[in-house]
């Protein structure tokens, strides 16, 4: 019996491996190309540039490499399906991103293993990315009947009917940290109020996003309706930012990318949705339940790479457990599997590119010059392939004046801070440029509620690790962001309010020169 259990892993990742050859041999040879007006196309240029997989820095395929002049065919493209996809019953609108979701999920094992081997991500998470991905169309698809839907504001003369109508044609710029399901959470929305979409995913990670406009064809999405562009930011990105056509700018990413975008849109009065970086806090009280606490504590930065932007990696403990706590941590921290995305045991793969990698390398000498304690990992790791492994890592003895608590890492690194009392913890946690989440262990309920109410942060989990739920408004404070996805709250960034007020012929008109 342990024999057939323990092979049952071998032989996936032996299926996984053989099935991602066959995918990567046809990505080879196609080549990735813009999407634009319901065609794969070349740059205009005739520019590519290469993308390469973490896992052992081998060329996956060229990619097409856009200018202003492909984000202008995009654009046009994009402009002239509005008036149709807006005008579009409803219902028959929620039917094709319905029937979106459904094409998704019948190809959710070649878009797992896609995105393993693009990002360097673990199987084990990447095969829910297209599962969320239909997920989020569904959602949002199931929204589009009433997604125009206002209120009636009366006064005694008046009645105010407010609707909402779609803004037009809209940028989404997605980032590579589990790119198909952070697109799909832009792009569903987006389709689902009436706008037509220019998509510039981020060139470390254009794979998938590659596969995502075939699939919308495929599910009957009309031709303009999702364009994508490939690209650099300063090429690509910058055209999109700057076109009068476009009306809104969507965008996931670092801080200082956010602040580039808005200064490009500004002499175009862009409307701009940001979620941006975090150095997210997990506050965890000596009454807490402690084995739950730390399983959160675990699974919150080091699933998904420690790249995702609502790691807590920040580990604010009470003094009277501190020790005793990170100690824990430590001895969970040195089990964790670093290993090959596509084997279903790995749970830490390679980060995703180069210079992410020094990025993250660099914070292990800078936690020993600042006076921290690495106390697991702070090493790069010799992993399958020679690709961008590190070691899952820890410090402690950090104050929260210590880079490696200020400075957003990105990669499995967490810092522990110990804090005497409540009012300490909250001053510790709010003491950074971010705001994006927080989460707070505790059996003292008052408490919970005190410190979430304190805590300078958009999302606030108490006793629980992030479990999204898709009506709930999702974004940040301070430099992490400017407004709100999910549930209606998408909606409100997607379109335009309007107000009718509609006269009973009981009021009197004033009256000029009469």
């Amino acid at each position: 019996m342990a024999d057939a259990q323990g092979s049952a892993p071998a032989s996936r990742f032996v299926h996984n491996k053989l099935r991602a050859e066959a995918l990567l041999a046809k990505l080879k040879a196609d080549g990735i190309g813009h999407h634009v007006a319901g065609k794969r196309v070349a740059s205009v240029s005739g520019r590519t540039f290469e993308t390469t997989s973490p896992i052992d820095r081998s060329v996956l395929a060229e990619v097409a490499r856009g200018d202003a002049a492909d984000i202008d065919a995009a654009a046009t493209a994009a402009h002239k399906a509005f008036k149709s996809w807006k005008a579009m019953d409803p219902d028959k609108r929620r039917a094709i991103l319905h029937k979106v979701a459904d094409v998704i999920e019948a190809h959710q094992e070649d878009i797992a293993l896609l995105e393993c081997v693009d990002t360097g991500q673990a199987h084990r998470f990447m095969a829910k990315a297209a599962v969320r991905g239909a997920e989020n169309f569904r959602f949002f698809a199931d929204r589009a009947t009433e997604a125009r839907d206002g209120l009636n504001l009366p006064t005694r003369d008046h009645w105010n009917v407010t609707t909402r109508v779609p803004i037009g044609p809209v940028g989404v710029i997605t980032p590579w940290n589990t790119p198909f399901m952070l697109s799909t959470w832009k792009i569903a929305p987006a389709l689902a109020a009436g706008c037509t979409v220019v998509h510039k995913p981020a060139e470390w990670s254009p794979v998938t996003a590659d596969l995502l406009p075939r699939l919308l064809l495929e599910a009957g999405v009309p031709e303009g309706v999702l364009n994508t562009v490939h690209g650099f930011g300063e090429d690509s990105g910058k055209a999109l930012t700057e076109h009068r056509a476009i009306k809104a700018i969507g965008f996931v990413g670092e801080s200082a990318t956010g602040s580039a975008i808005m200064a490009q849109g500004a002499p175009t009065l862009k409307r701009v949705h940001f979620e941006l970086g975090g150095k997210n806090p997990v506050i965890v009280f000596d009454d807490a339940d402690l084995d739950r606490a730390l399983d959160a504590v675990i699974f919150m930065i080091y699933s998904l790479n420690g790249e995702r932007c609502t790691s807590s990696s920040r580990l604010l403990v009470q003094e009277s457990i501190a020790a005793e706590f990170s100690a824990r941590v430590a001895e969970r921290v040195k089990k964790l599997k670093v290993g090959h995305p596509l084997d279903p045991a790995t749970e830490i793969g390679p980060l995703i590119h180069q210079r992410h990698y020094d990025k993250v390398c660099s914070y292990f000498d800078i936690a020993r010059q600042d006076g921290a304690t690495v106390a697991a990992g702070g090493r790069p790791f010799d992993g399958p392939g020679g690709g961008f492994y590190v070691e899952p890592t820890l410090v402690t003895g950090a104050t929260n004046a210590m880079r490696v608590a200020q400075e957003e890492v990105f990669g499995p690194y967490l810092t522990v801070i110990p804090f005497r009392d409540e009012a300490e913890a909250v001053a510790i946690a709010n003491d950074v440029n971010y705001g994006l989440t927080g989460y707070v262990w505790t059996a003292d309920m008052g408490r919970a509620l005190r410190v979430a109410d304190e805590l300078d942060a958009g999302m606030i989990w108490l006793n629980s690790e992030n479990v999204r739920h898709l009506p709930t408004p999702f974004g940040g404070m301070k430099a992490s962001g400017i407004g709100r996805d999910g549930g209606d709250y998408s909606f409100d960034f997607y379109m335009e309010t309007k107000n009718i007020c509609l006269a009973k012929g009981s009021h009197a008109v004033p009256k000029l020169g009469a």
